[in-house]
């Protein structure tokens, strides 16, 4: 295999992340893709940082040994705790999806005050403030932890209710009035607490599938950013200073991994958010994250 037709490997905590993968497979068409979503052990913002650490580790471990060009974490969570760590021990770059989110925050903010919508732990590590005013140290940035969130998403995902609609076609299929007024409790402290913001980042890969809620409890003069297209973007210029775009005549392979025990279930609400069928897809158990096999892909 040429070096420029290796997949790109992405790494999320579960589903969430496939919002990233469908932005790459859009985007650039000619690219393989192997994701691997750890869904058993998702949510991952309510864990340690020093655990998020370790399954960024184990998973980069995983996708280096499938011969991956580079990988990005699509992940808000795994990025802020790990990303830092991936670079300094994984053979292949590593980018994540805080610095893009951030760039996004920024082009869209003209009050200078932007929201981060989060897991705890992403809130916690301070990551996208420090990213965001690394840009422009004016910025008032205002974290909002969301706790619940990544467990909505992949509890509706998982009751397969909405697997017939296209999520990106019709934007309402996860606003419910449950959901609504969960999002509500939620913001609270955005649209209550005098922060006035005029941009919010969706900081979790998850949570553009509640976009819908989010966006109608903001108000429609509340932006609201996701990290999806800035990712693509800067995984573009990479490889392209790299030399190792892959050329139109390369065949994209899109292979999916996930920790989950119910392949079935992965698979439709995979499909759901990715756009089309997920036609390739293998079990990784917990005890194999930490054993990679040799590289494969392509076989």
């Amino acid at each position: 295999m040429l070096d420029s037709e290796r997949p790109i490997g992405v790494f999320d905590s579960g589903l969430g992340g496939l919002t990233v993968a469908r932005c790459i497979a859009t985007t650039l068409p000619h690219e393989s893709i192997y994701y691997v979503g750890d869904t058993k052990r998702c949510p991952y913002g309510v864990r340690s940082e020093d655990e998020v650490r370790s399954f960024v580790l184990q998973a980069g471990n995983w996708l280096a040994a499938h011969d991956v060009k580079i990988m990005i974490i699509a992940c808000n969570t795994a990025t802020a705790a790990g990303l830092r760590i991936a670079q300094q021990m994984l053979p292949v770059p590593v980018i994540g999806v805080i610095a893009p989110g951030a760039r996004a925050a920024i082009n869209s903010t003209r009050t200078r005050k932007v929201g981060v919508l989060a897991t705890p732990l992403t809130v916690r590590t301070g990551a996208y403030t420090r990213a965001i005013q690394d840009l422009d140290a004016g910025v008032n940035v205002y974290g909002c932890p969301a706790p619940s969130f990544v467990e909505i998403v992949e509890r509706e995902l998982a009751t397969g209710a909405h697997l017939q609609e296209r999520w990106l076609q019709n934007g309402d299929v996860f606003d419910t009035p449950e959901n609504r007024m969960e999002v509500e409790r939620t913001l609270m402290p955005l649209i209550s607490g005098g922060a006035q913001v005029d941009t919010v980042v969706l900081g979790c890969t998850h949570f553009p599938l509640l976009a819908g809620p989010i966006r109608h409890t903001l108000g429609p003069d509340v932006r609201v950013v996701s990290s999806a297209e800035e990712t693509t973007r800067e995984l573009h210029d990479i490889l392209s200073r790299r030399n190792q775009l892959a050329p139109a005549s390369a065949r994209a392979e899109h292979r999916f991994a996930t920790t989950s025990d119910n392949i079935a279930e992965f698979a439709a609400a995979g499909s759901f958010i990715f756009g089309q069928p997920l036609k390739s897809i293998e079990h990784i158990s917990l005890d194999e994250l930490n054993q990679p096999r040799k590289p494969c892909f392509g076989a």
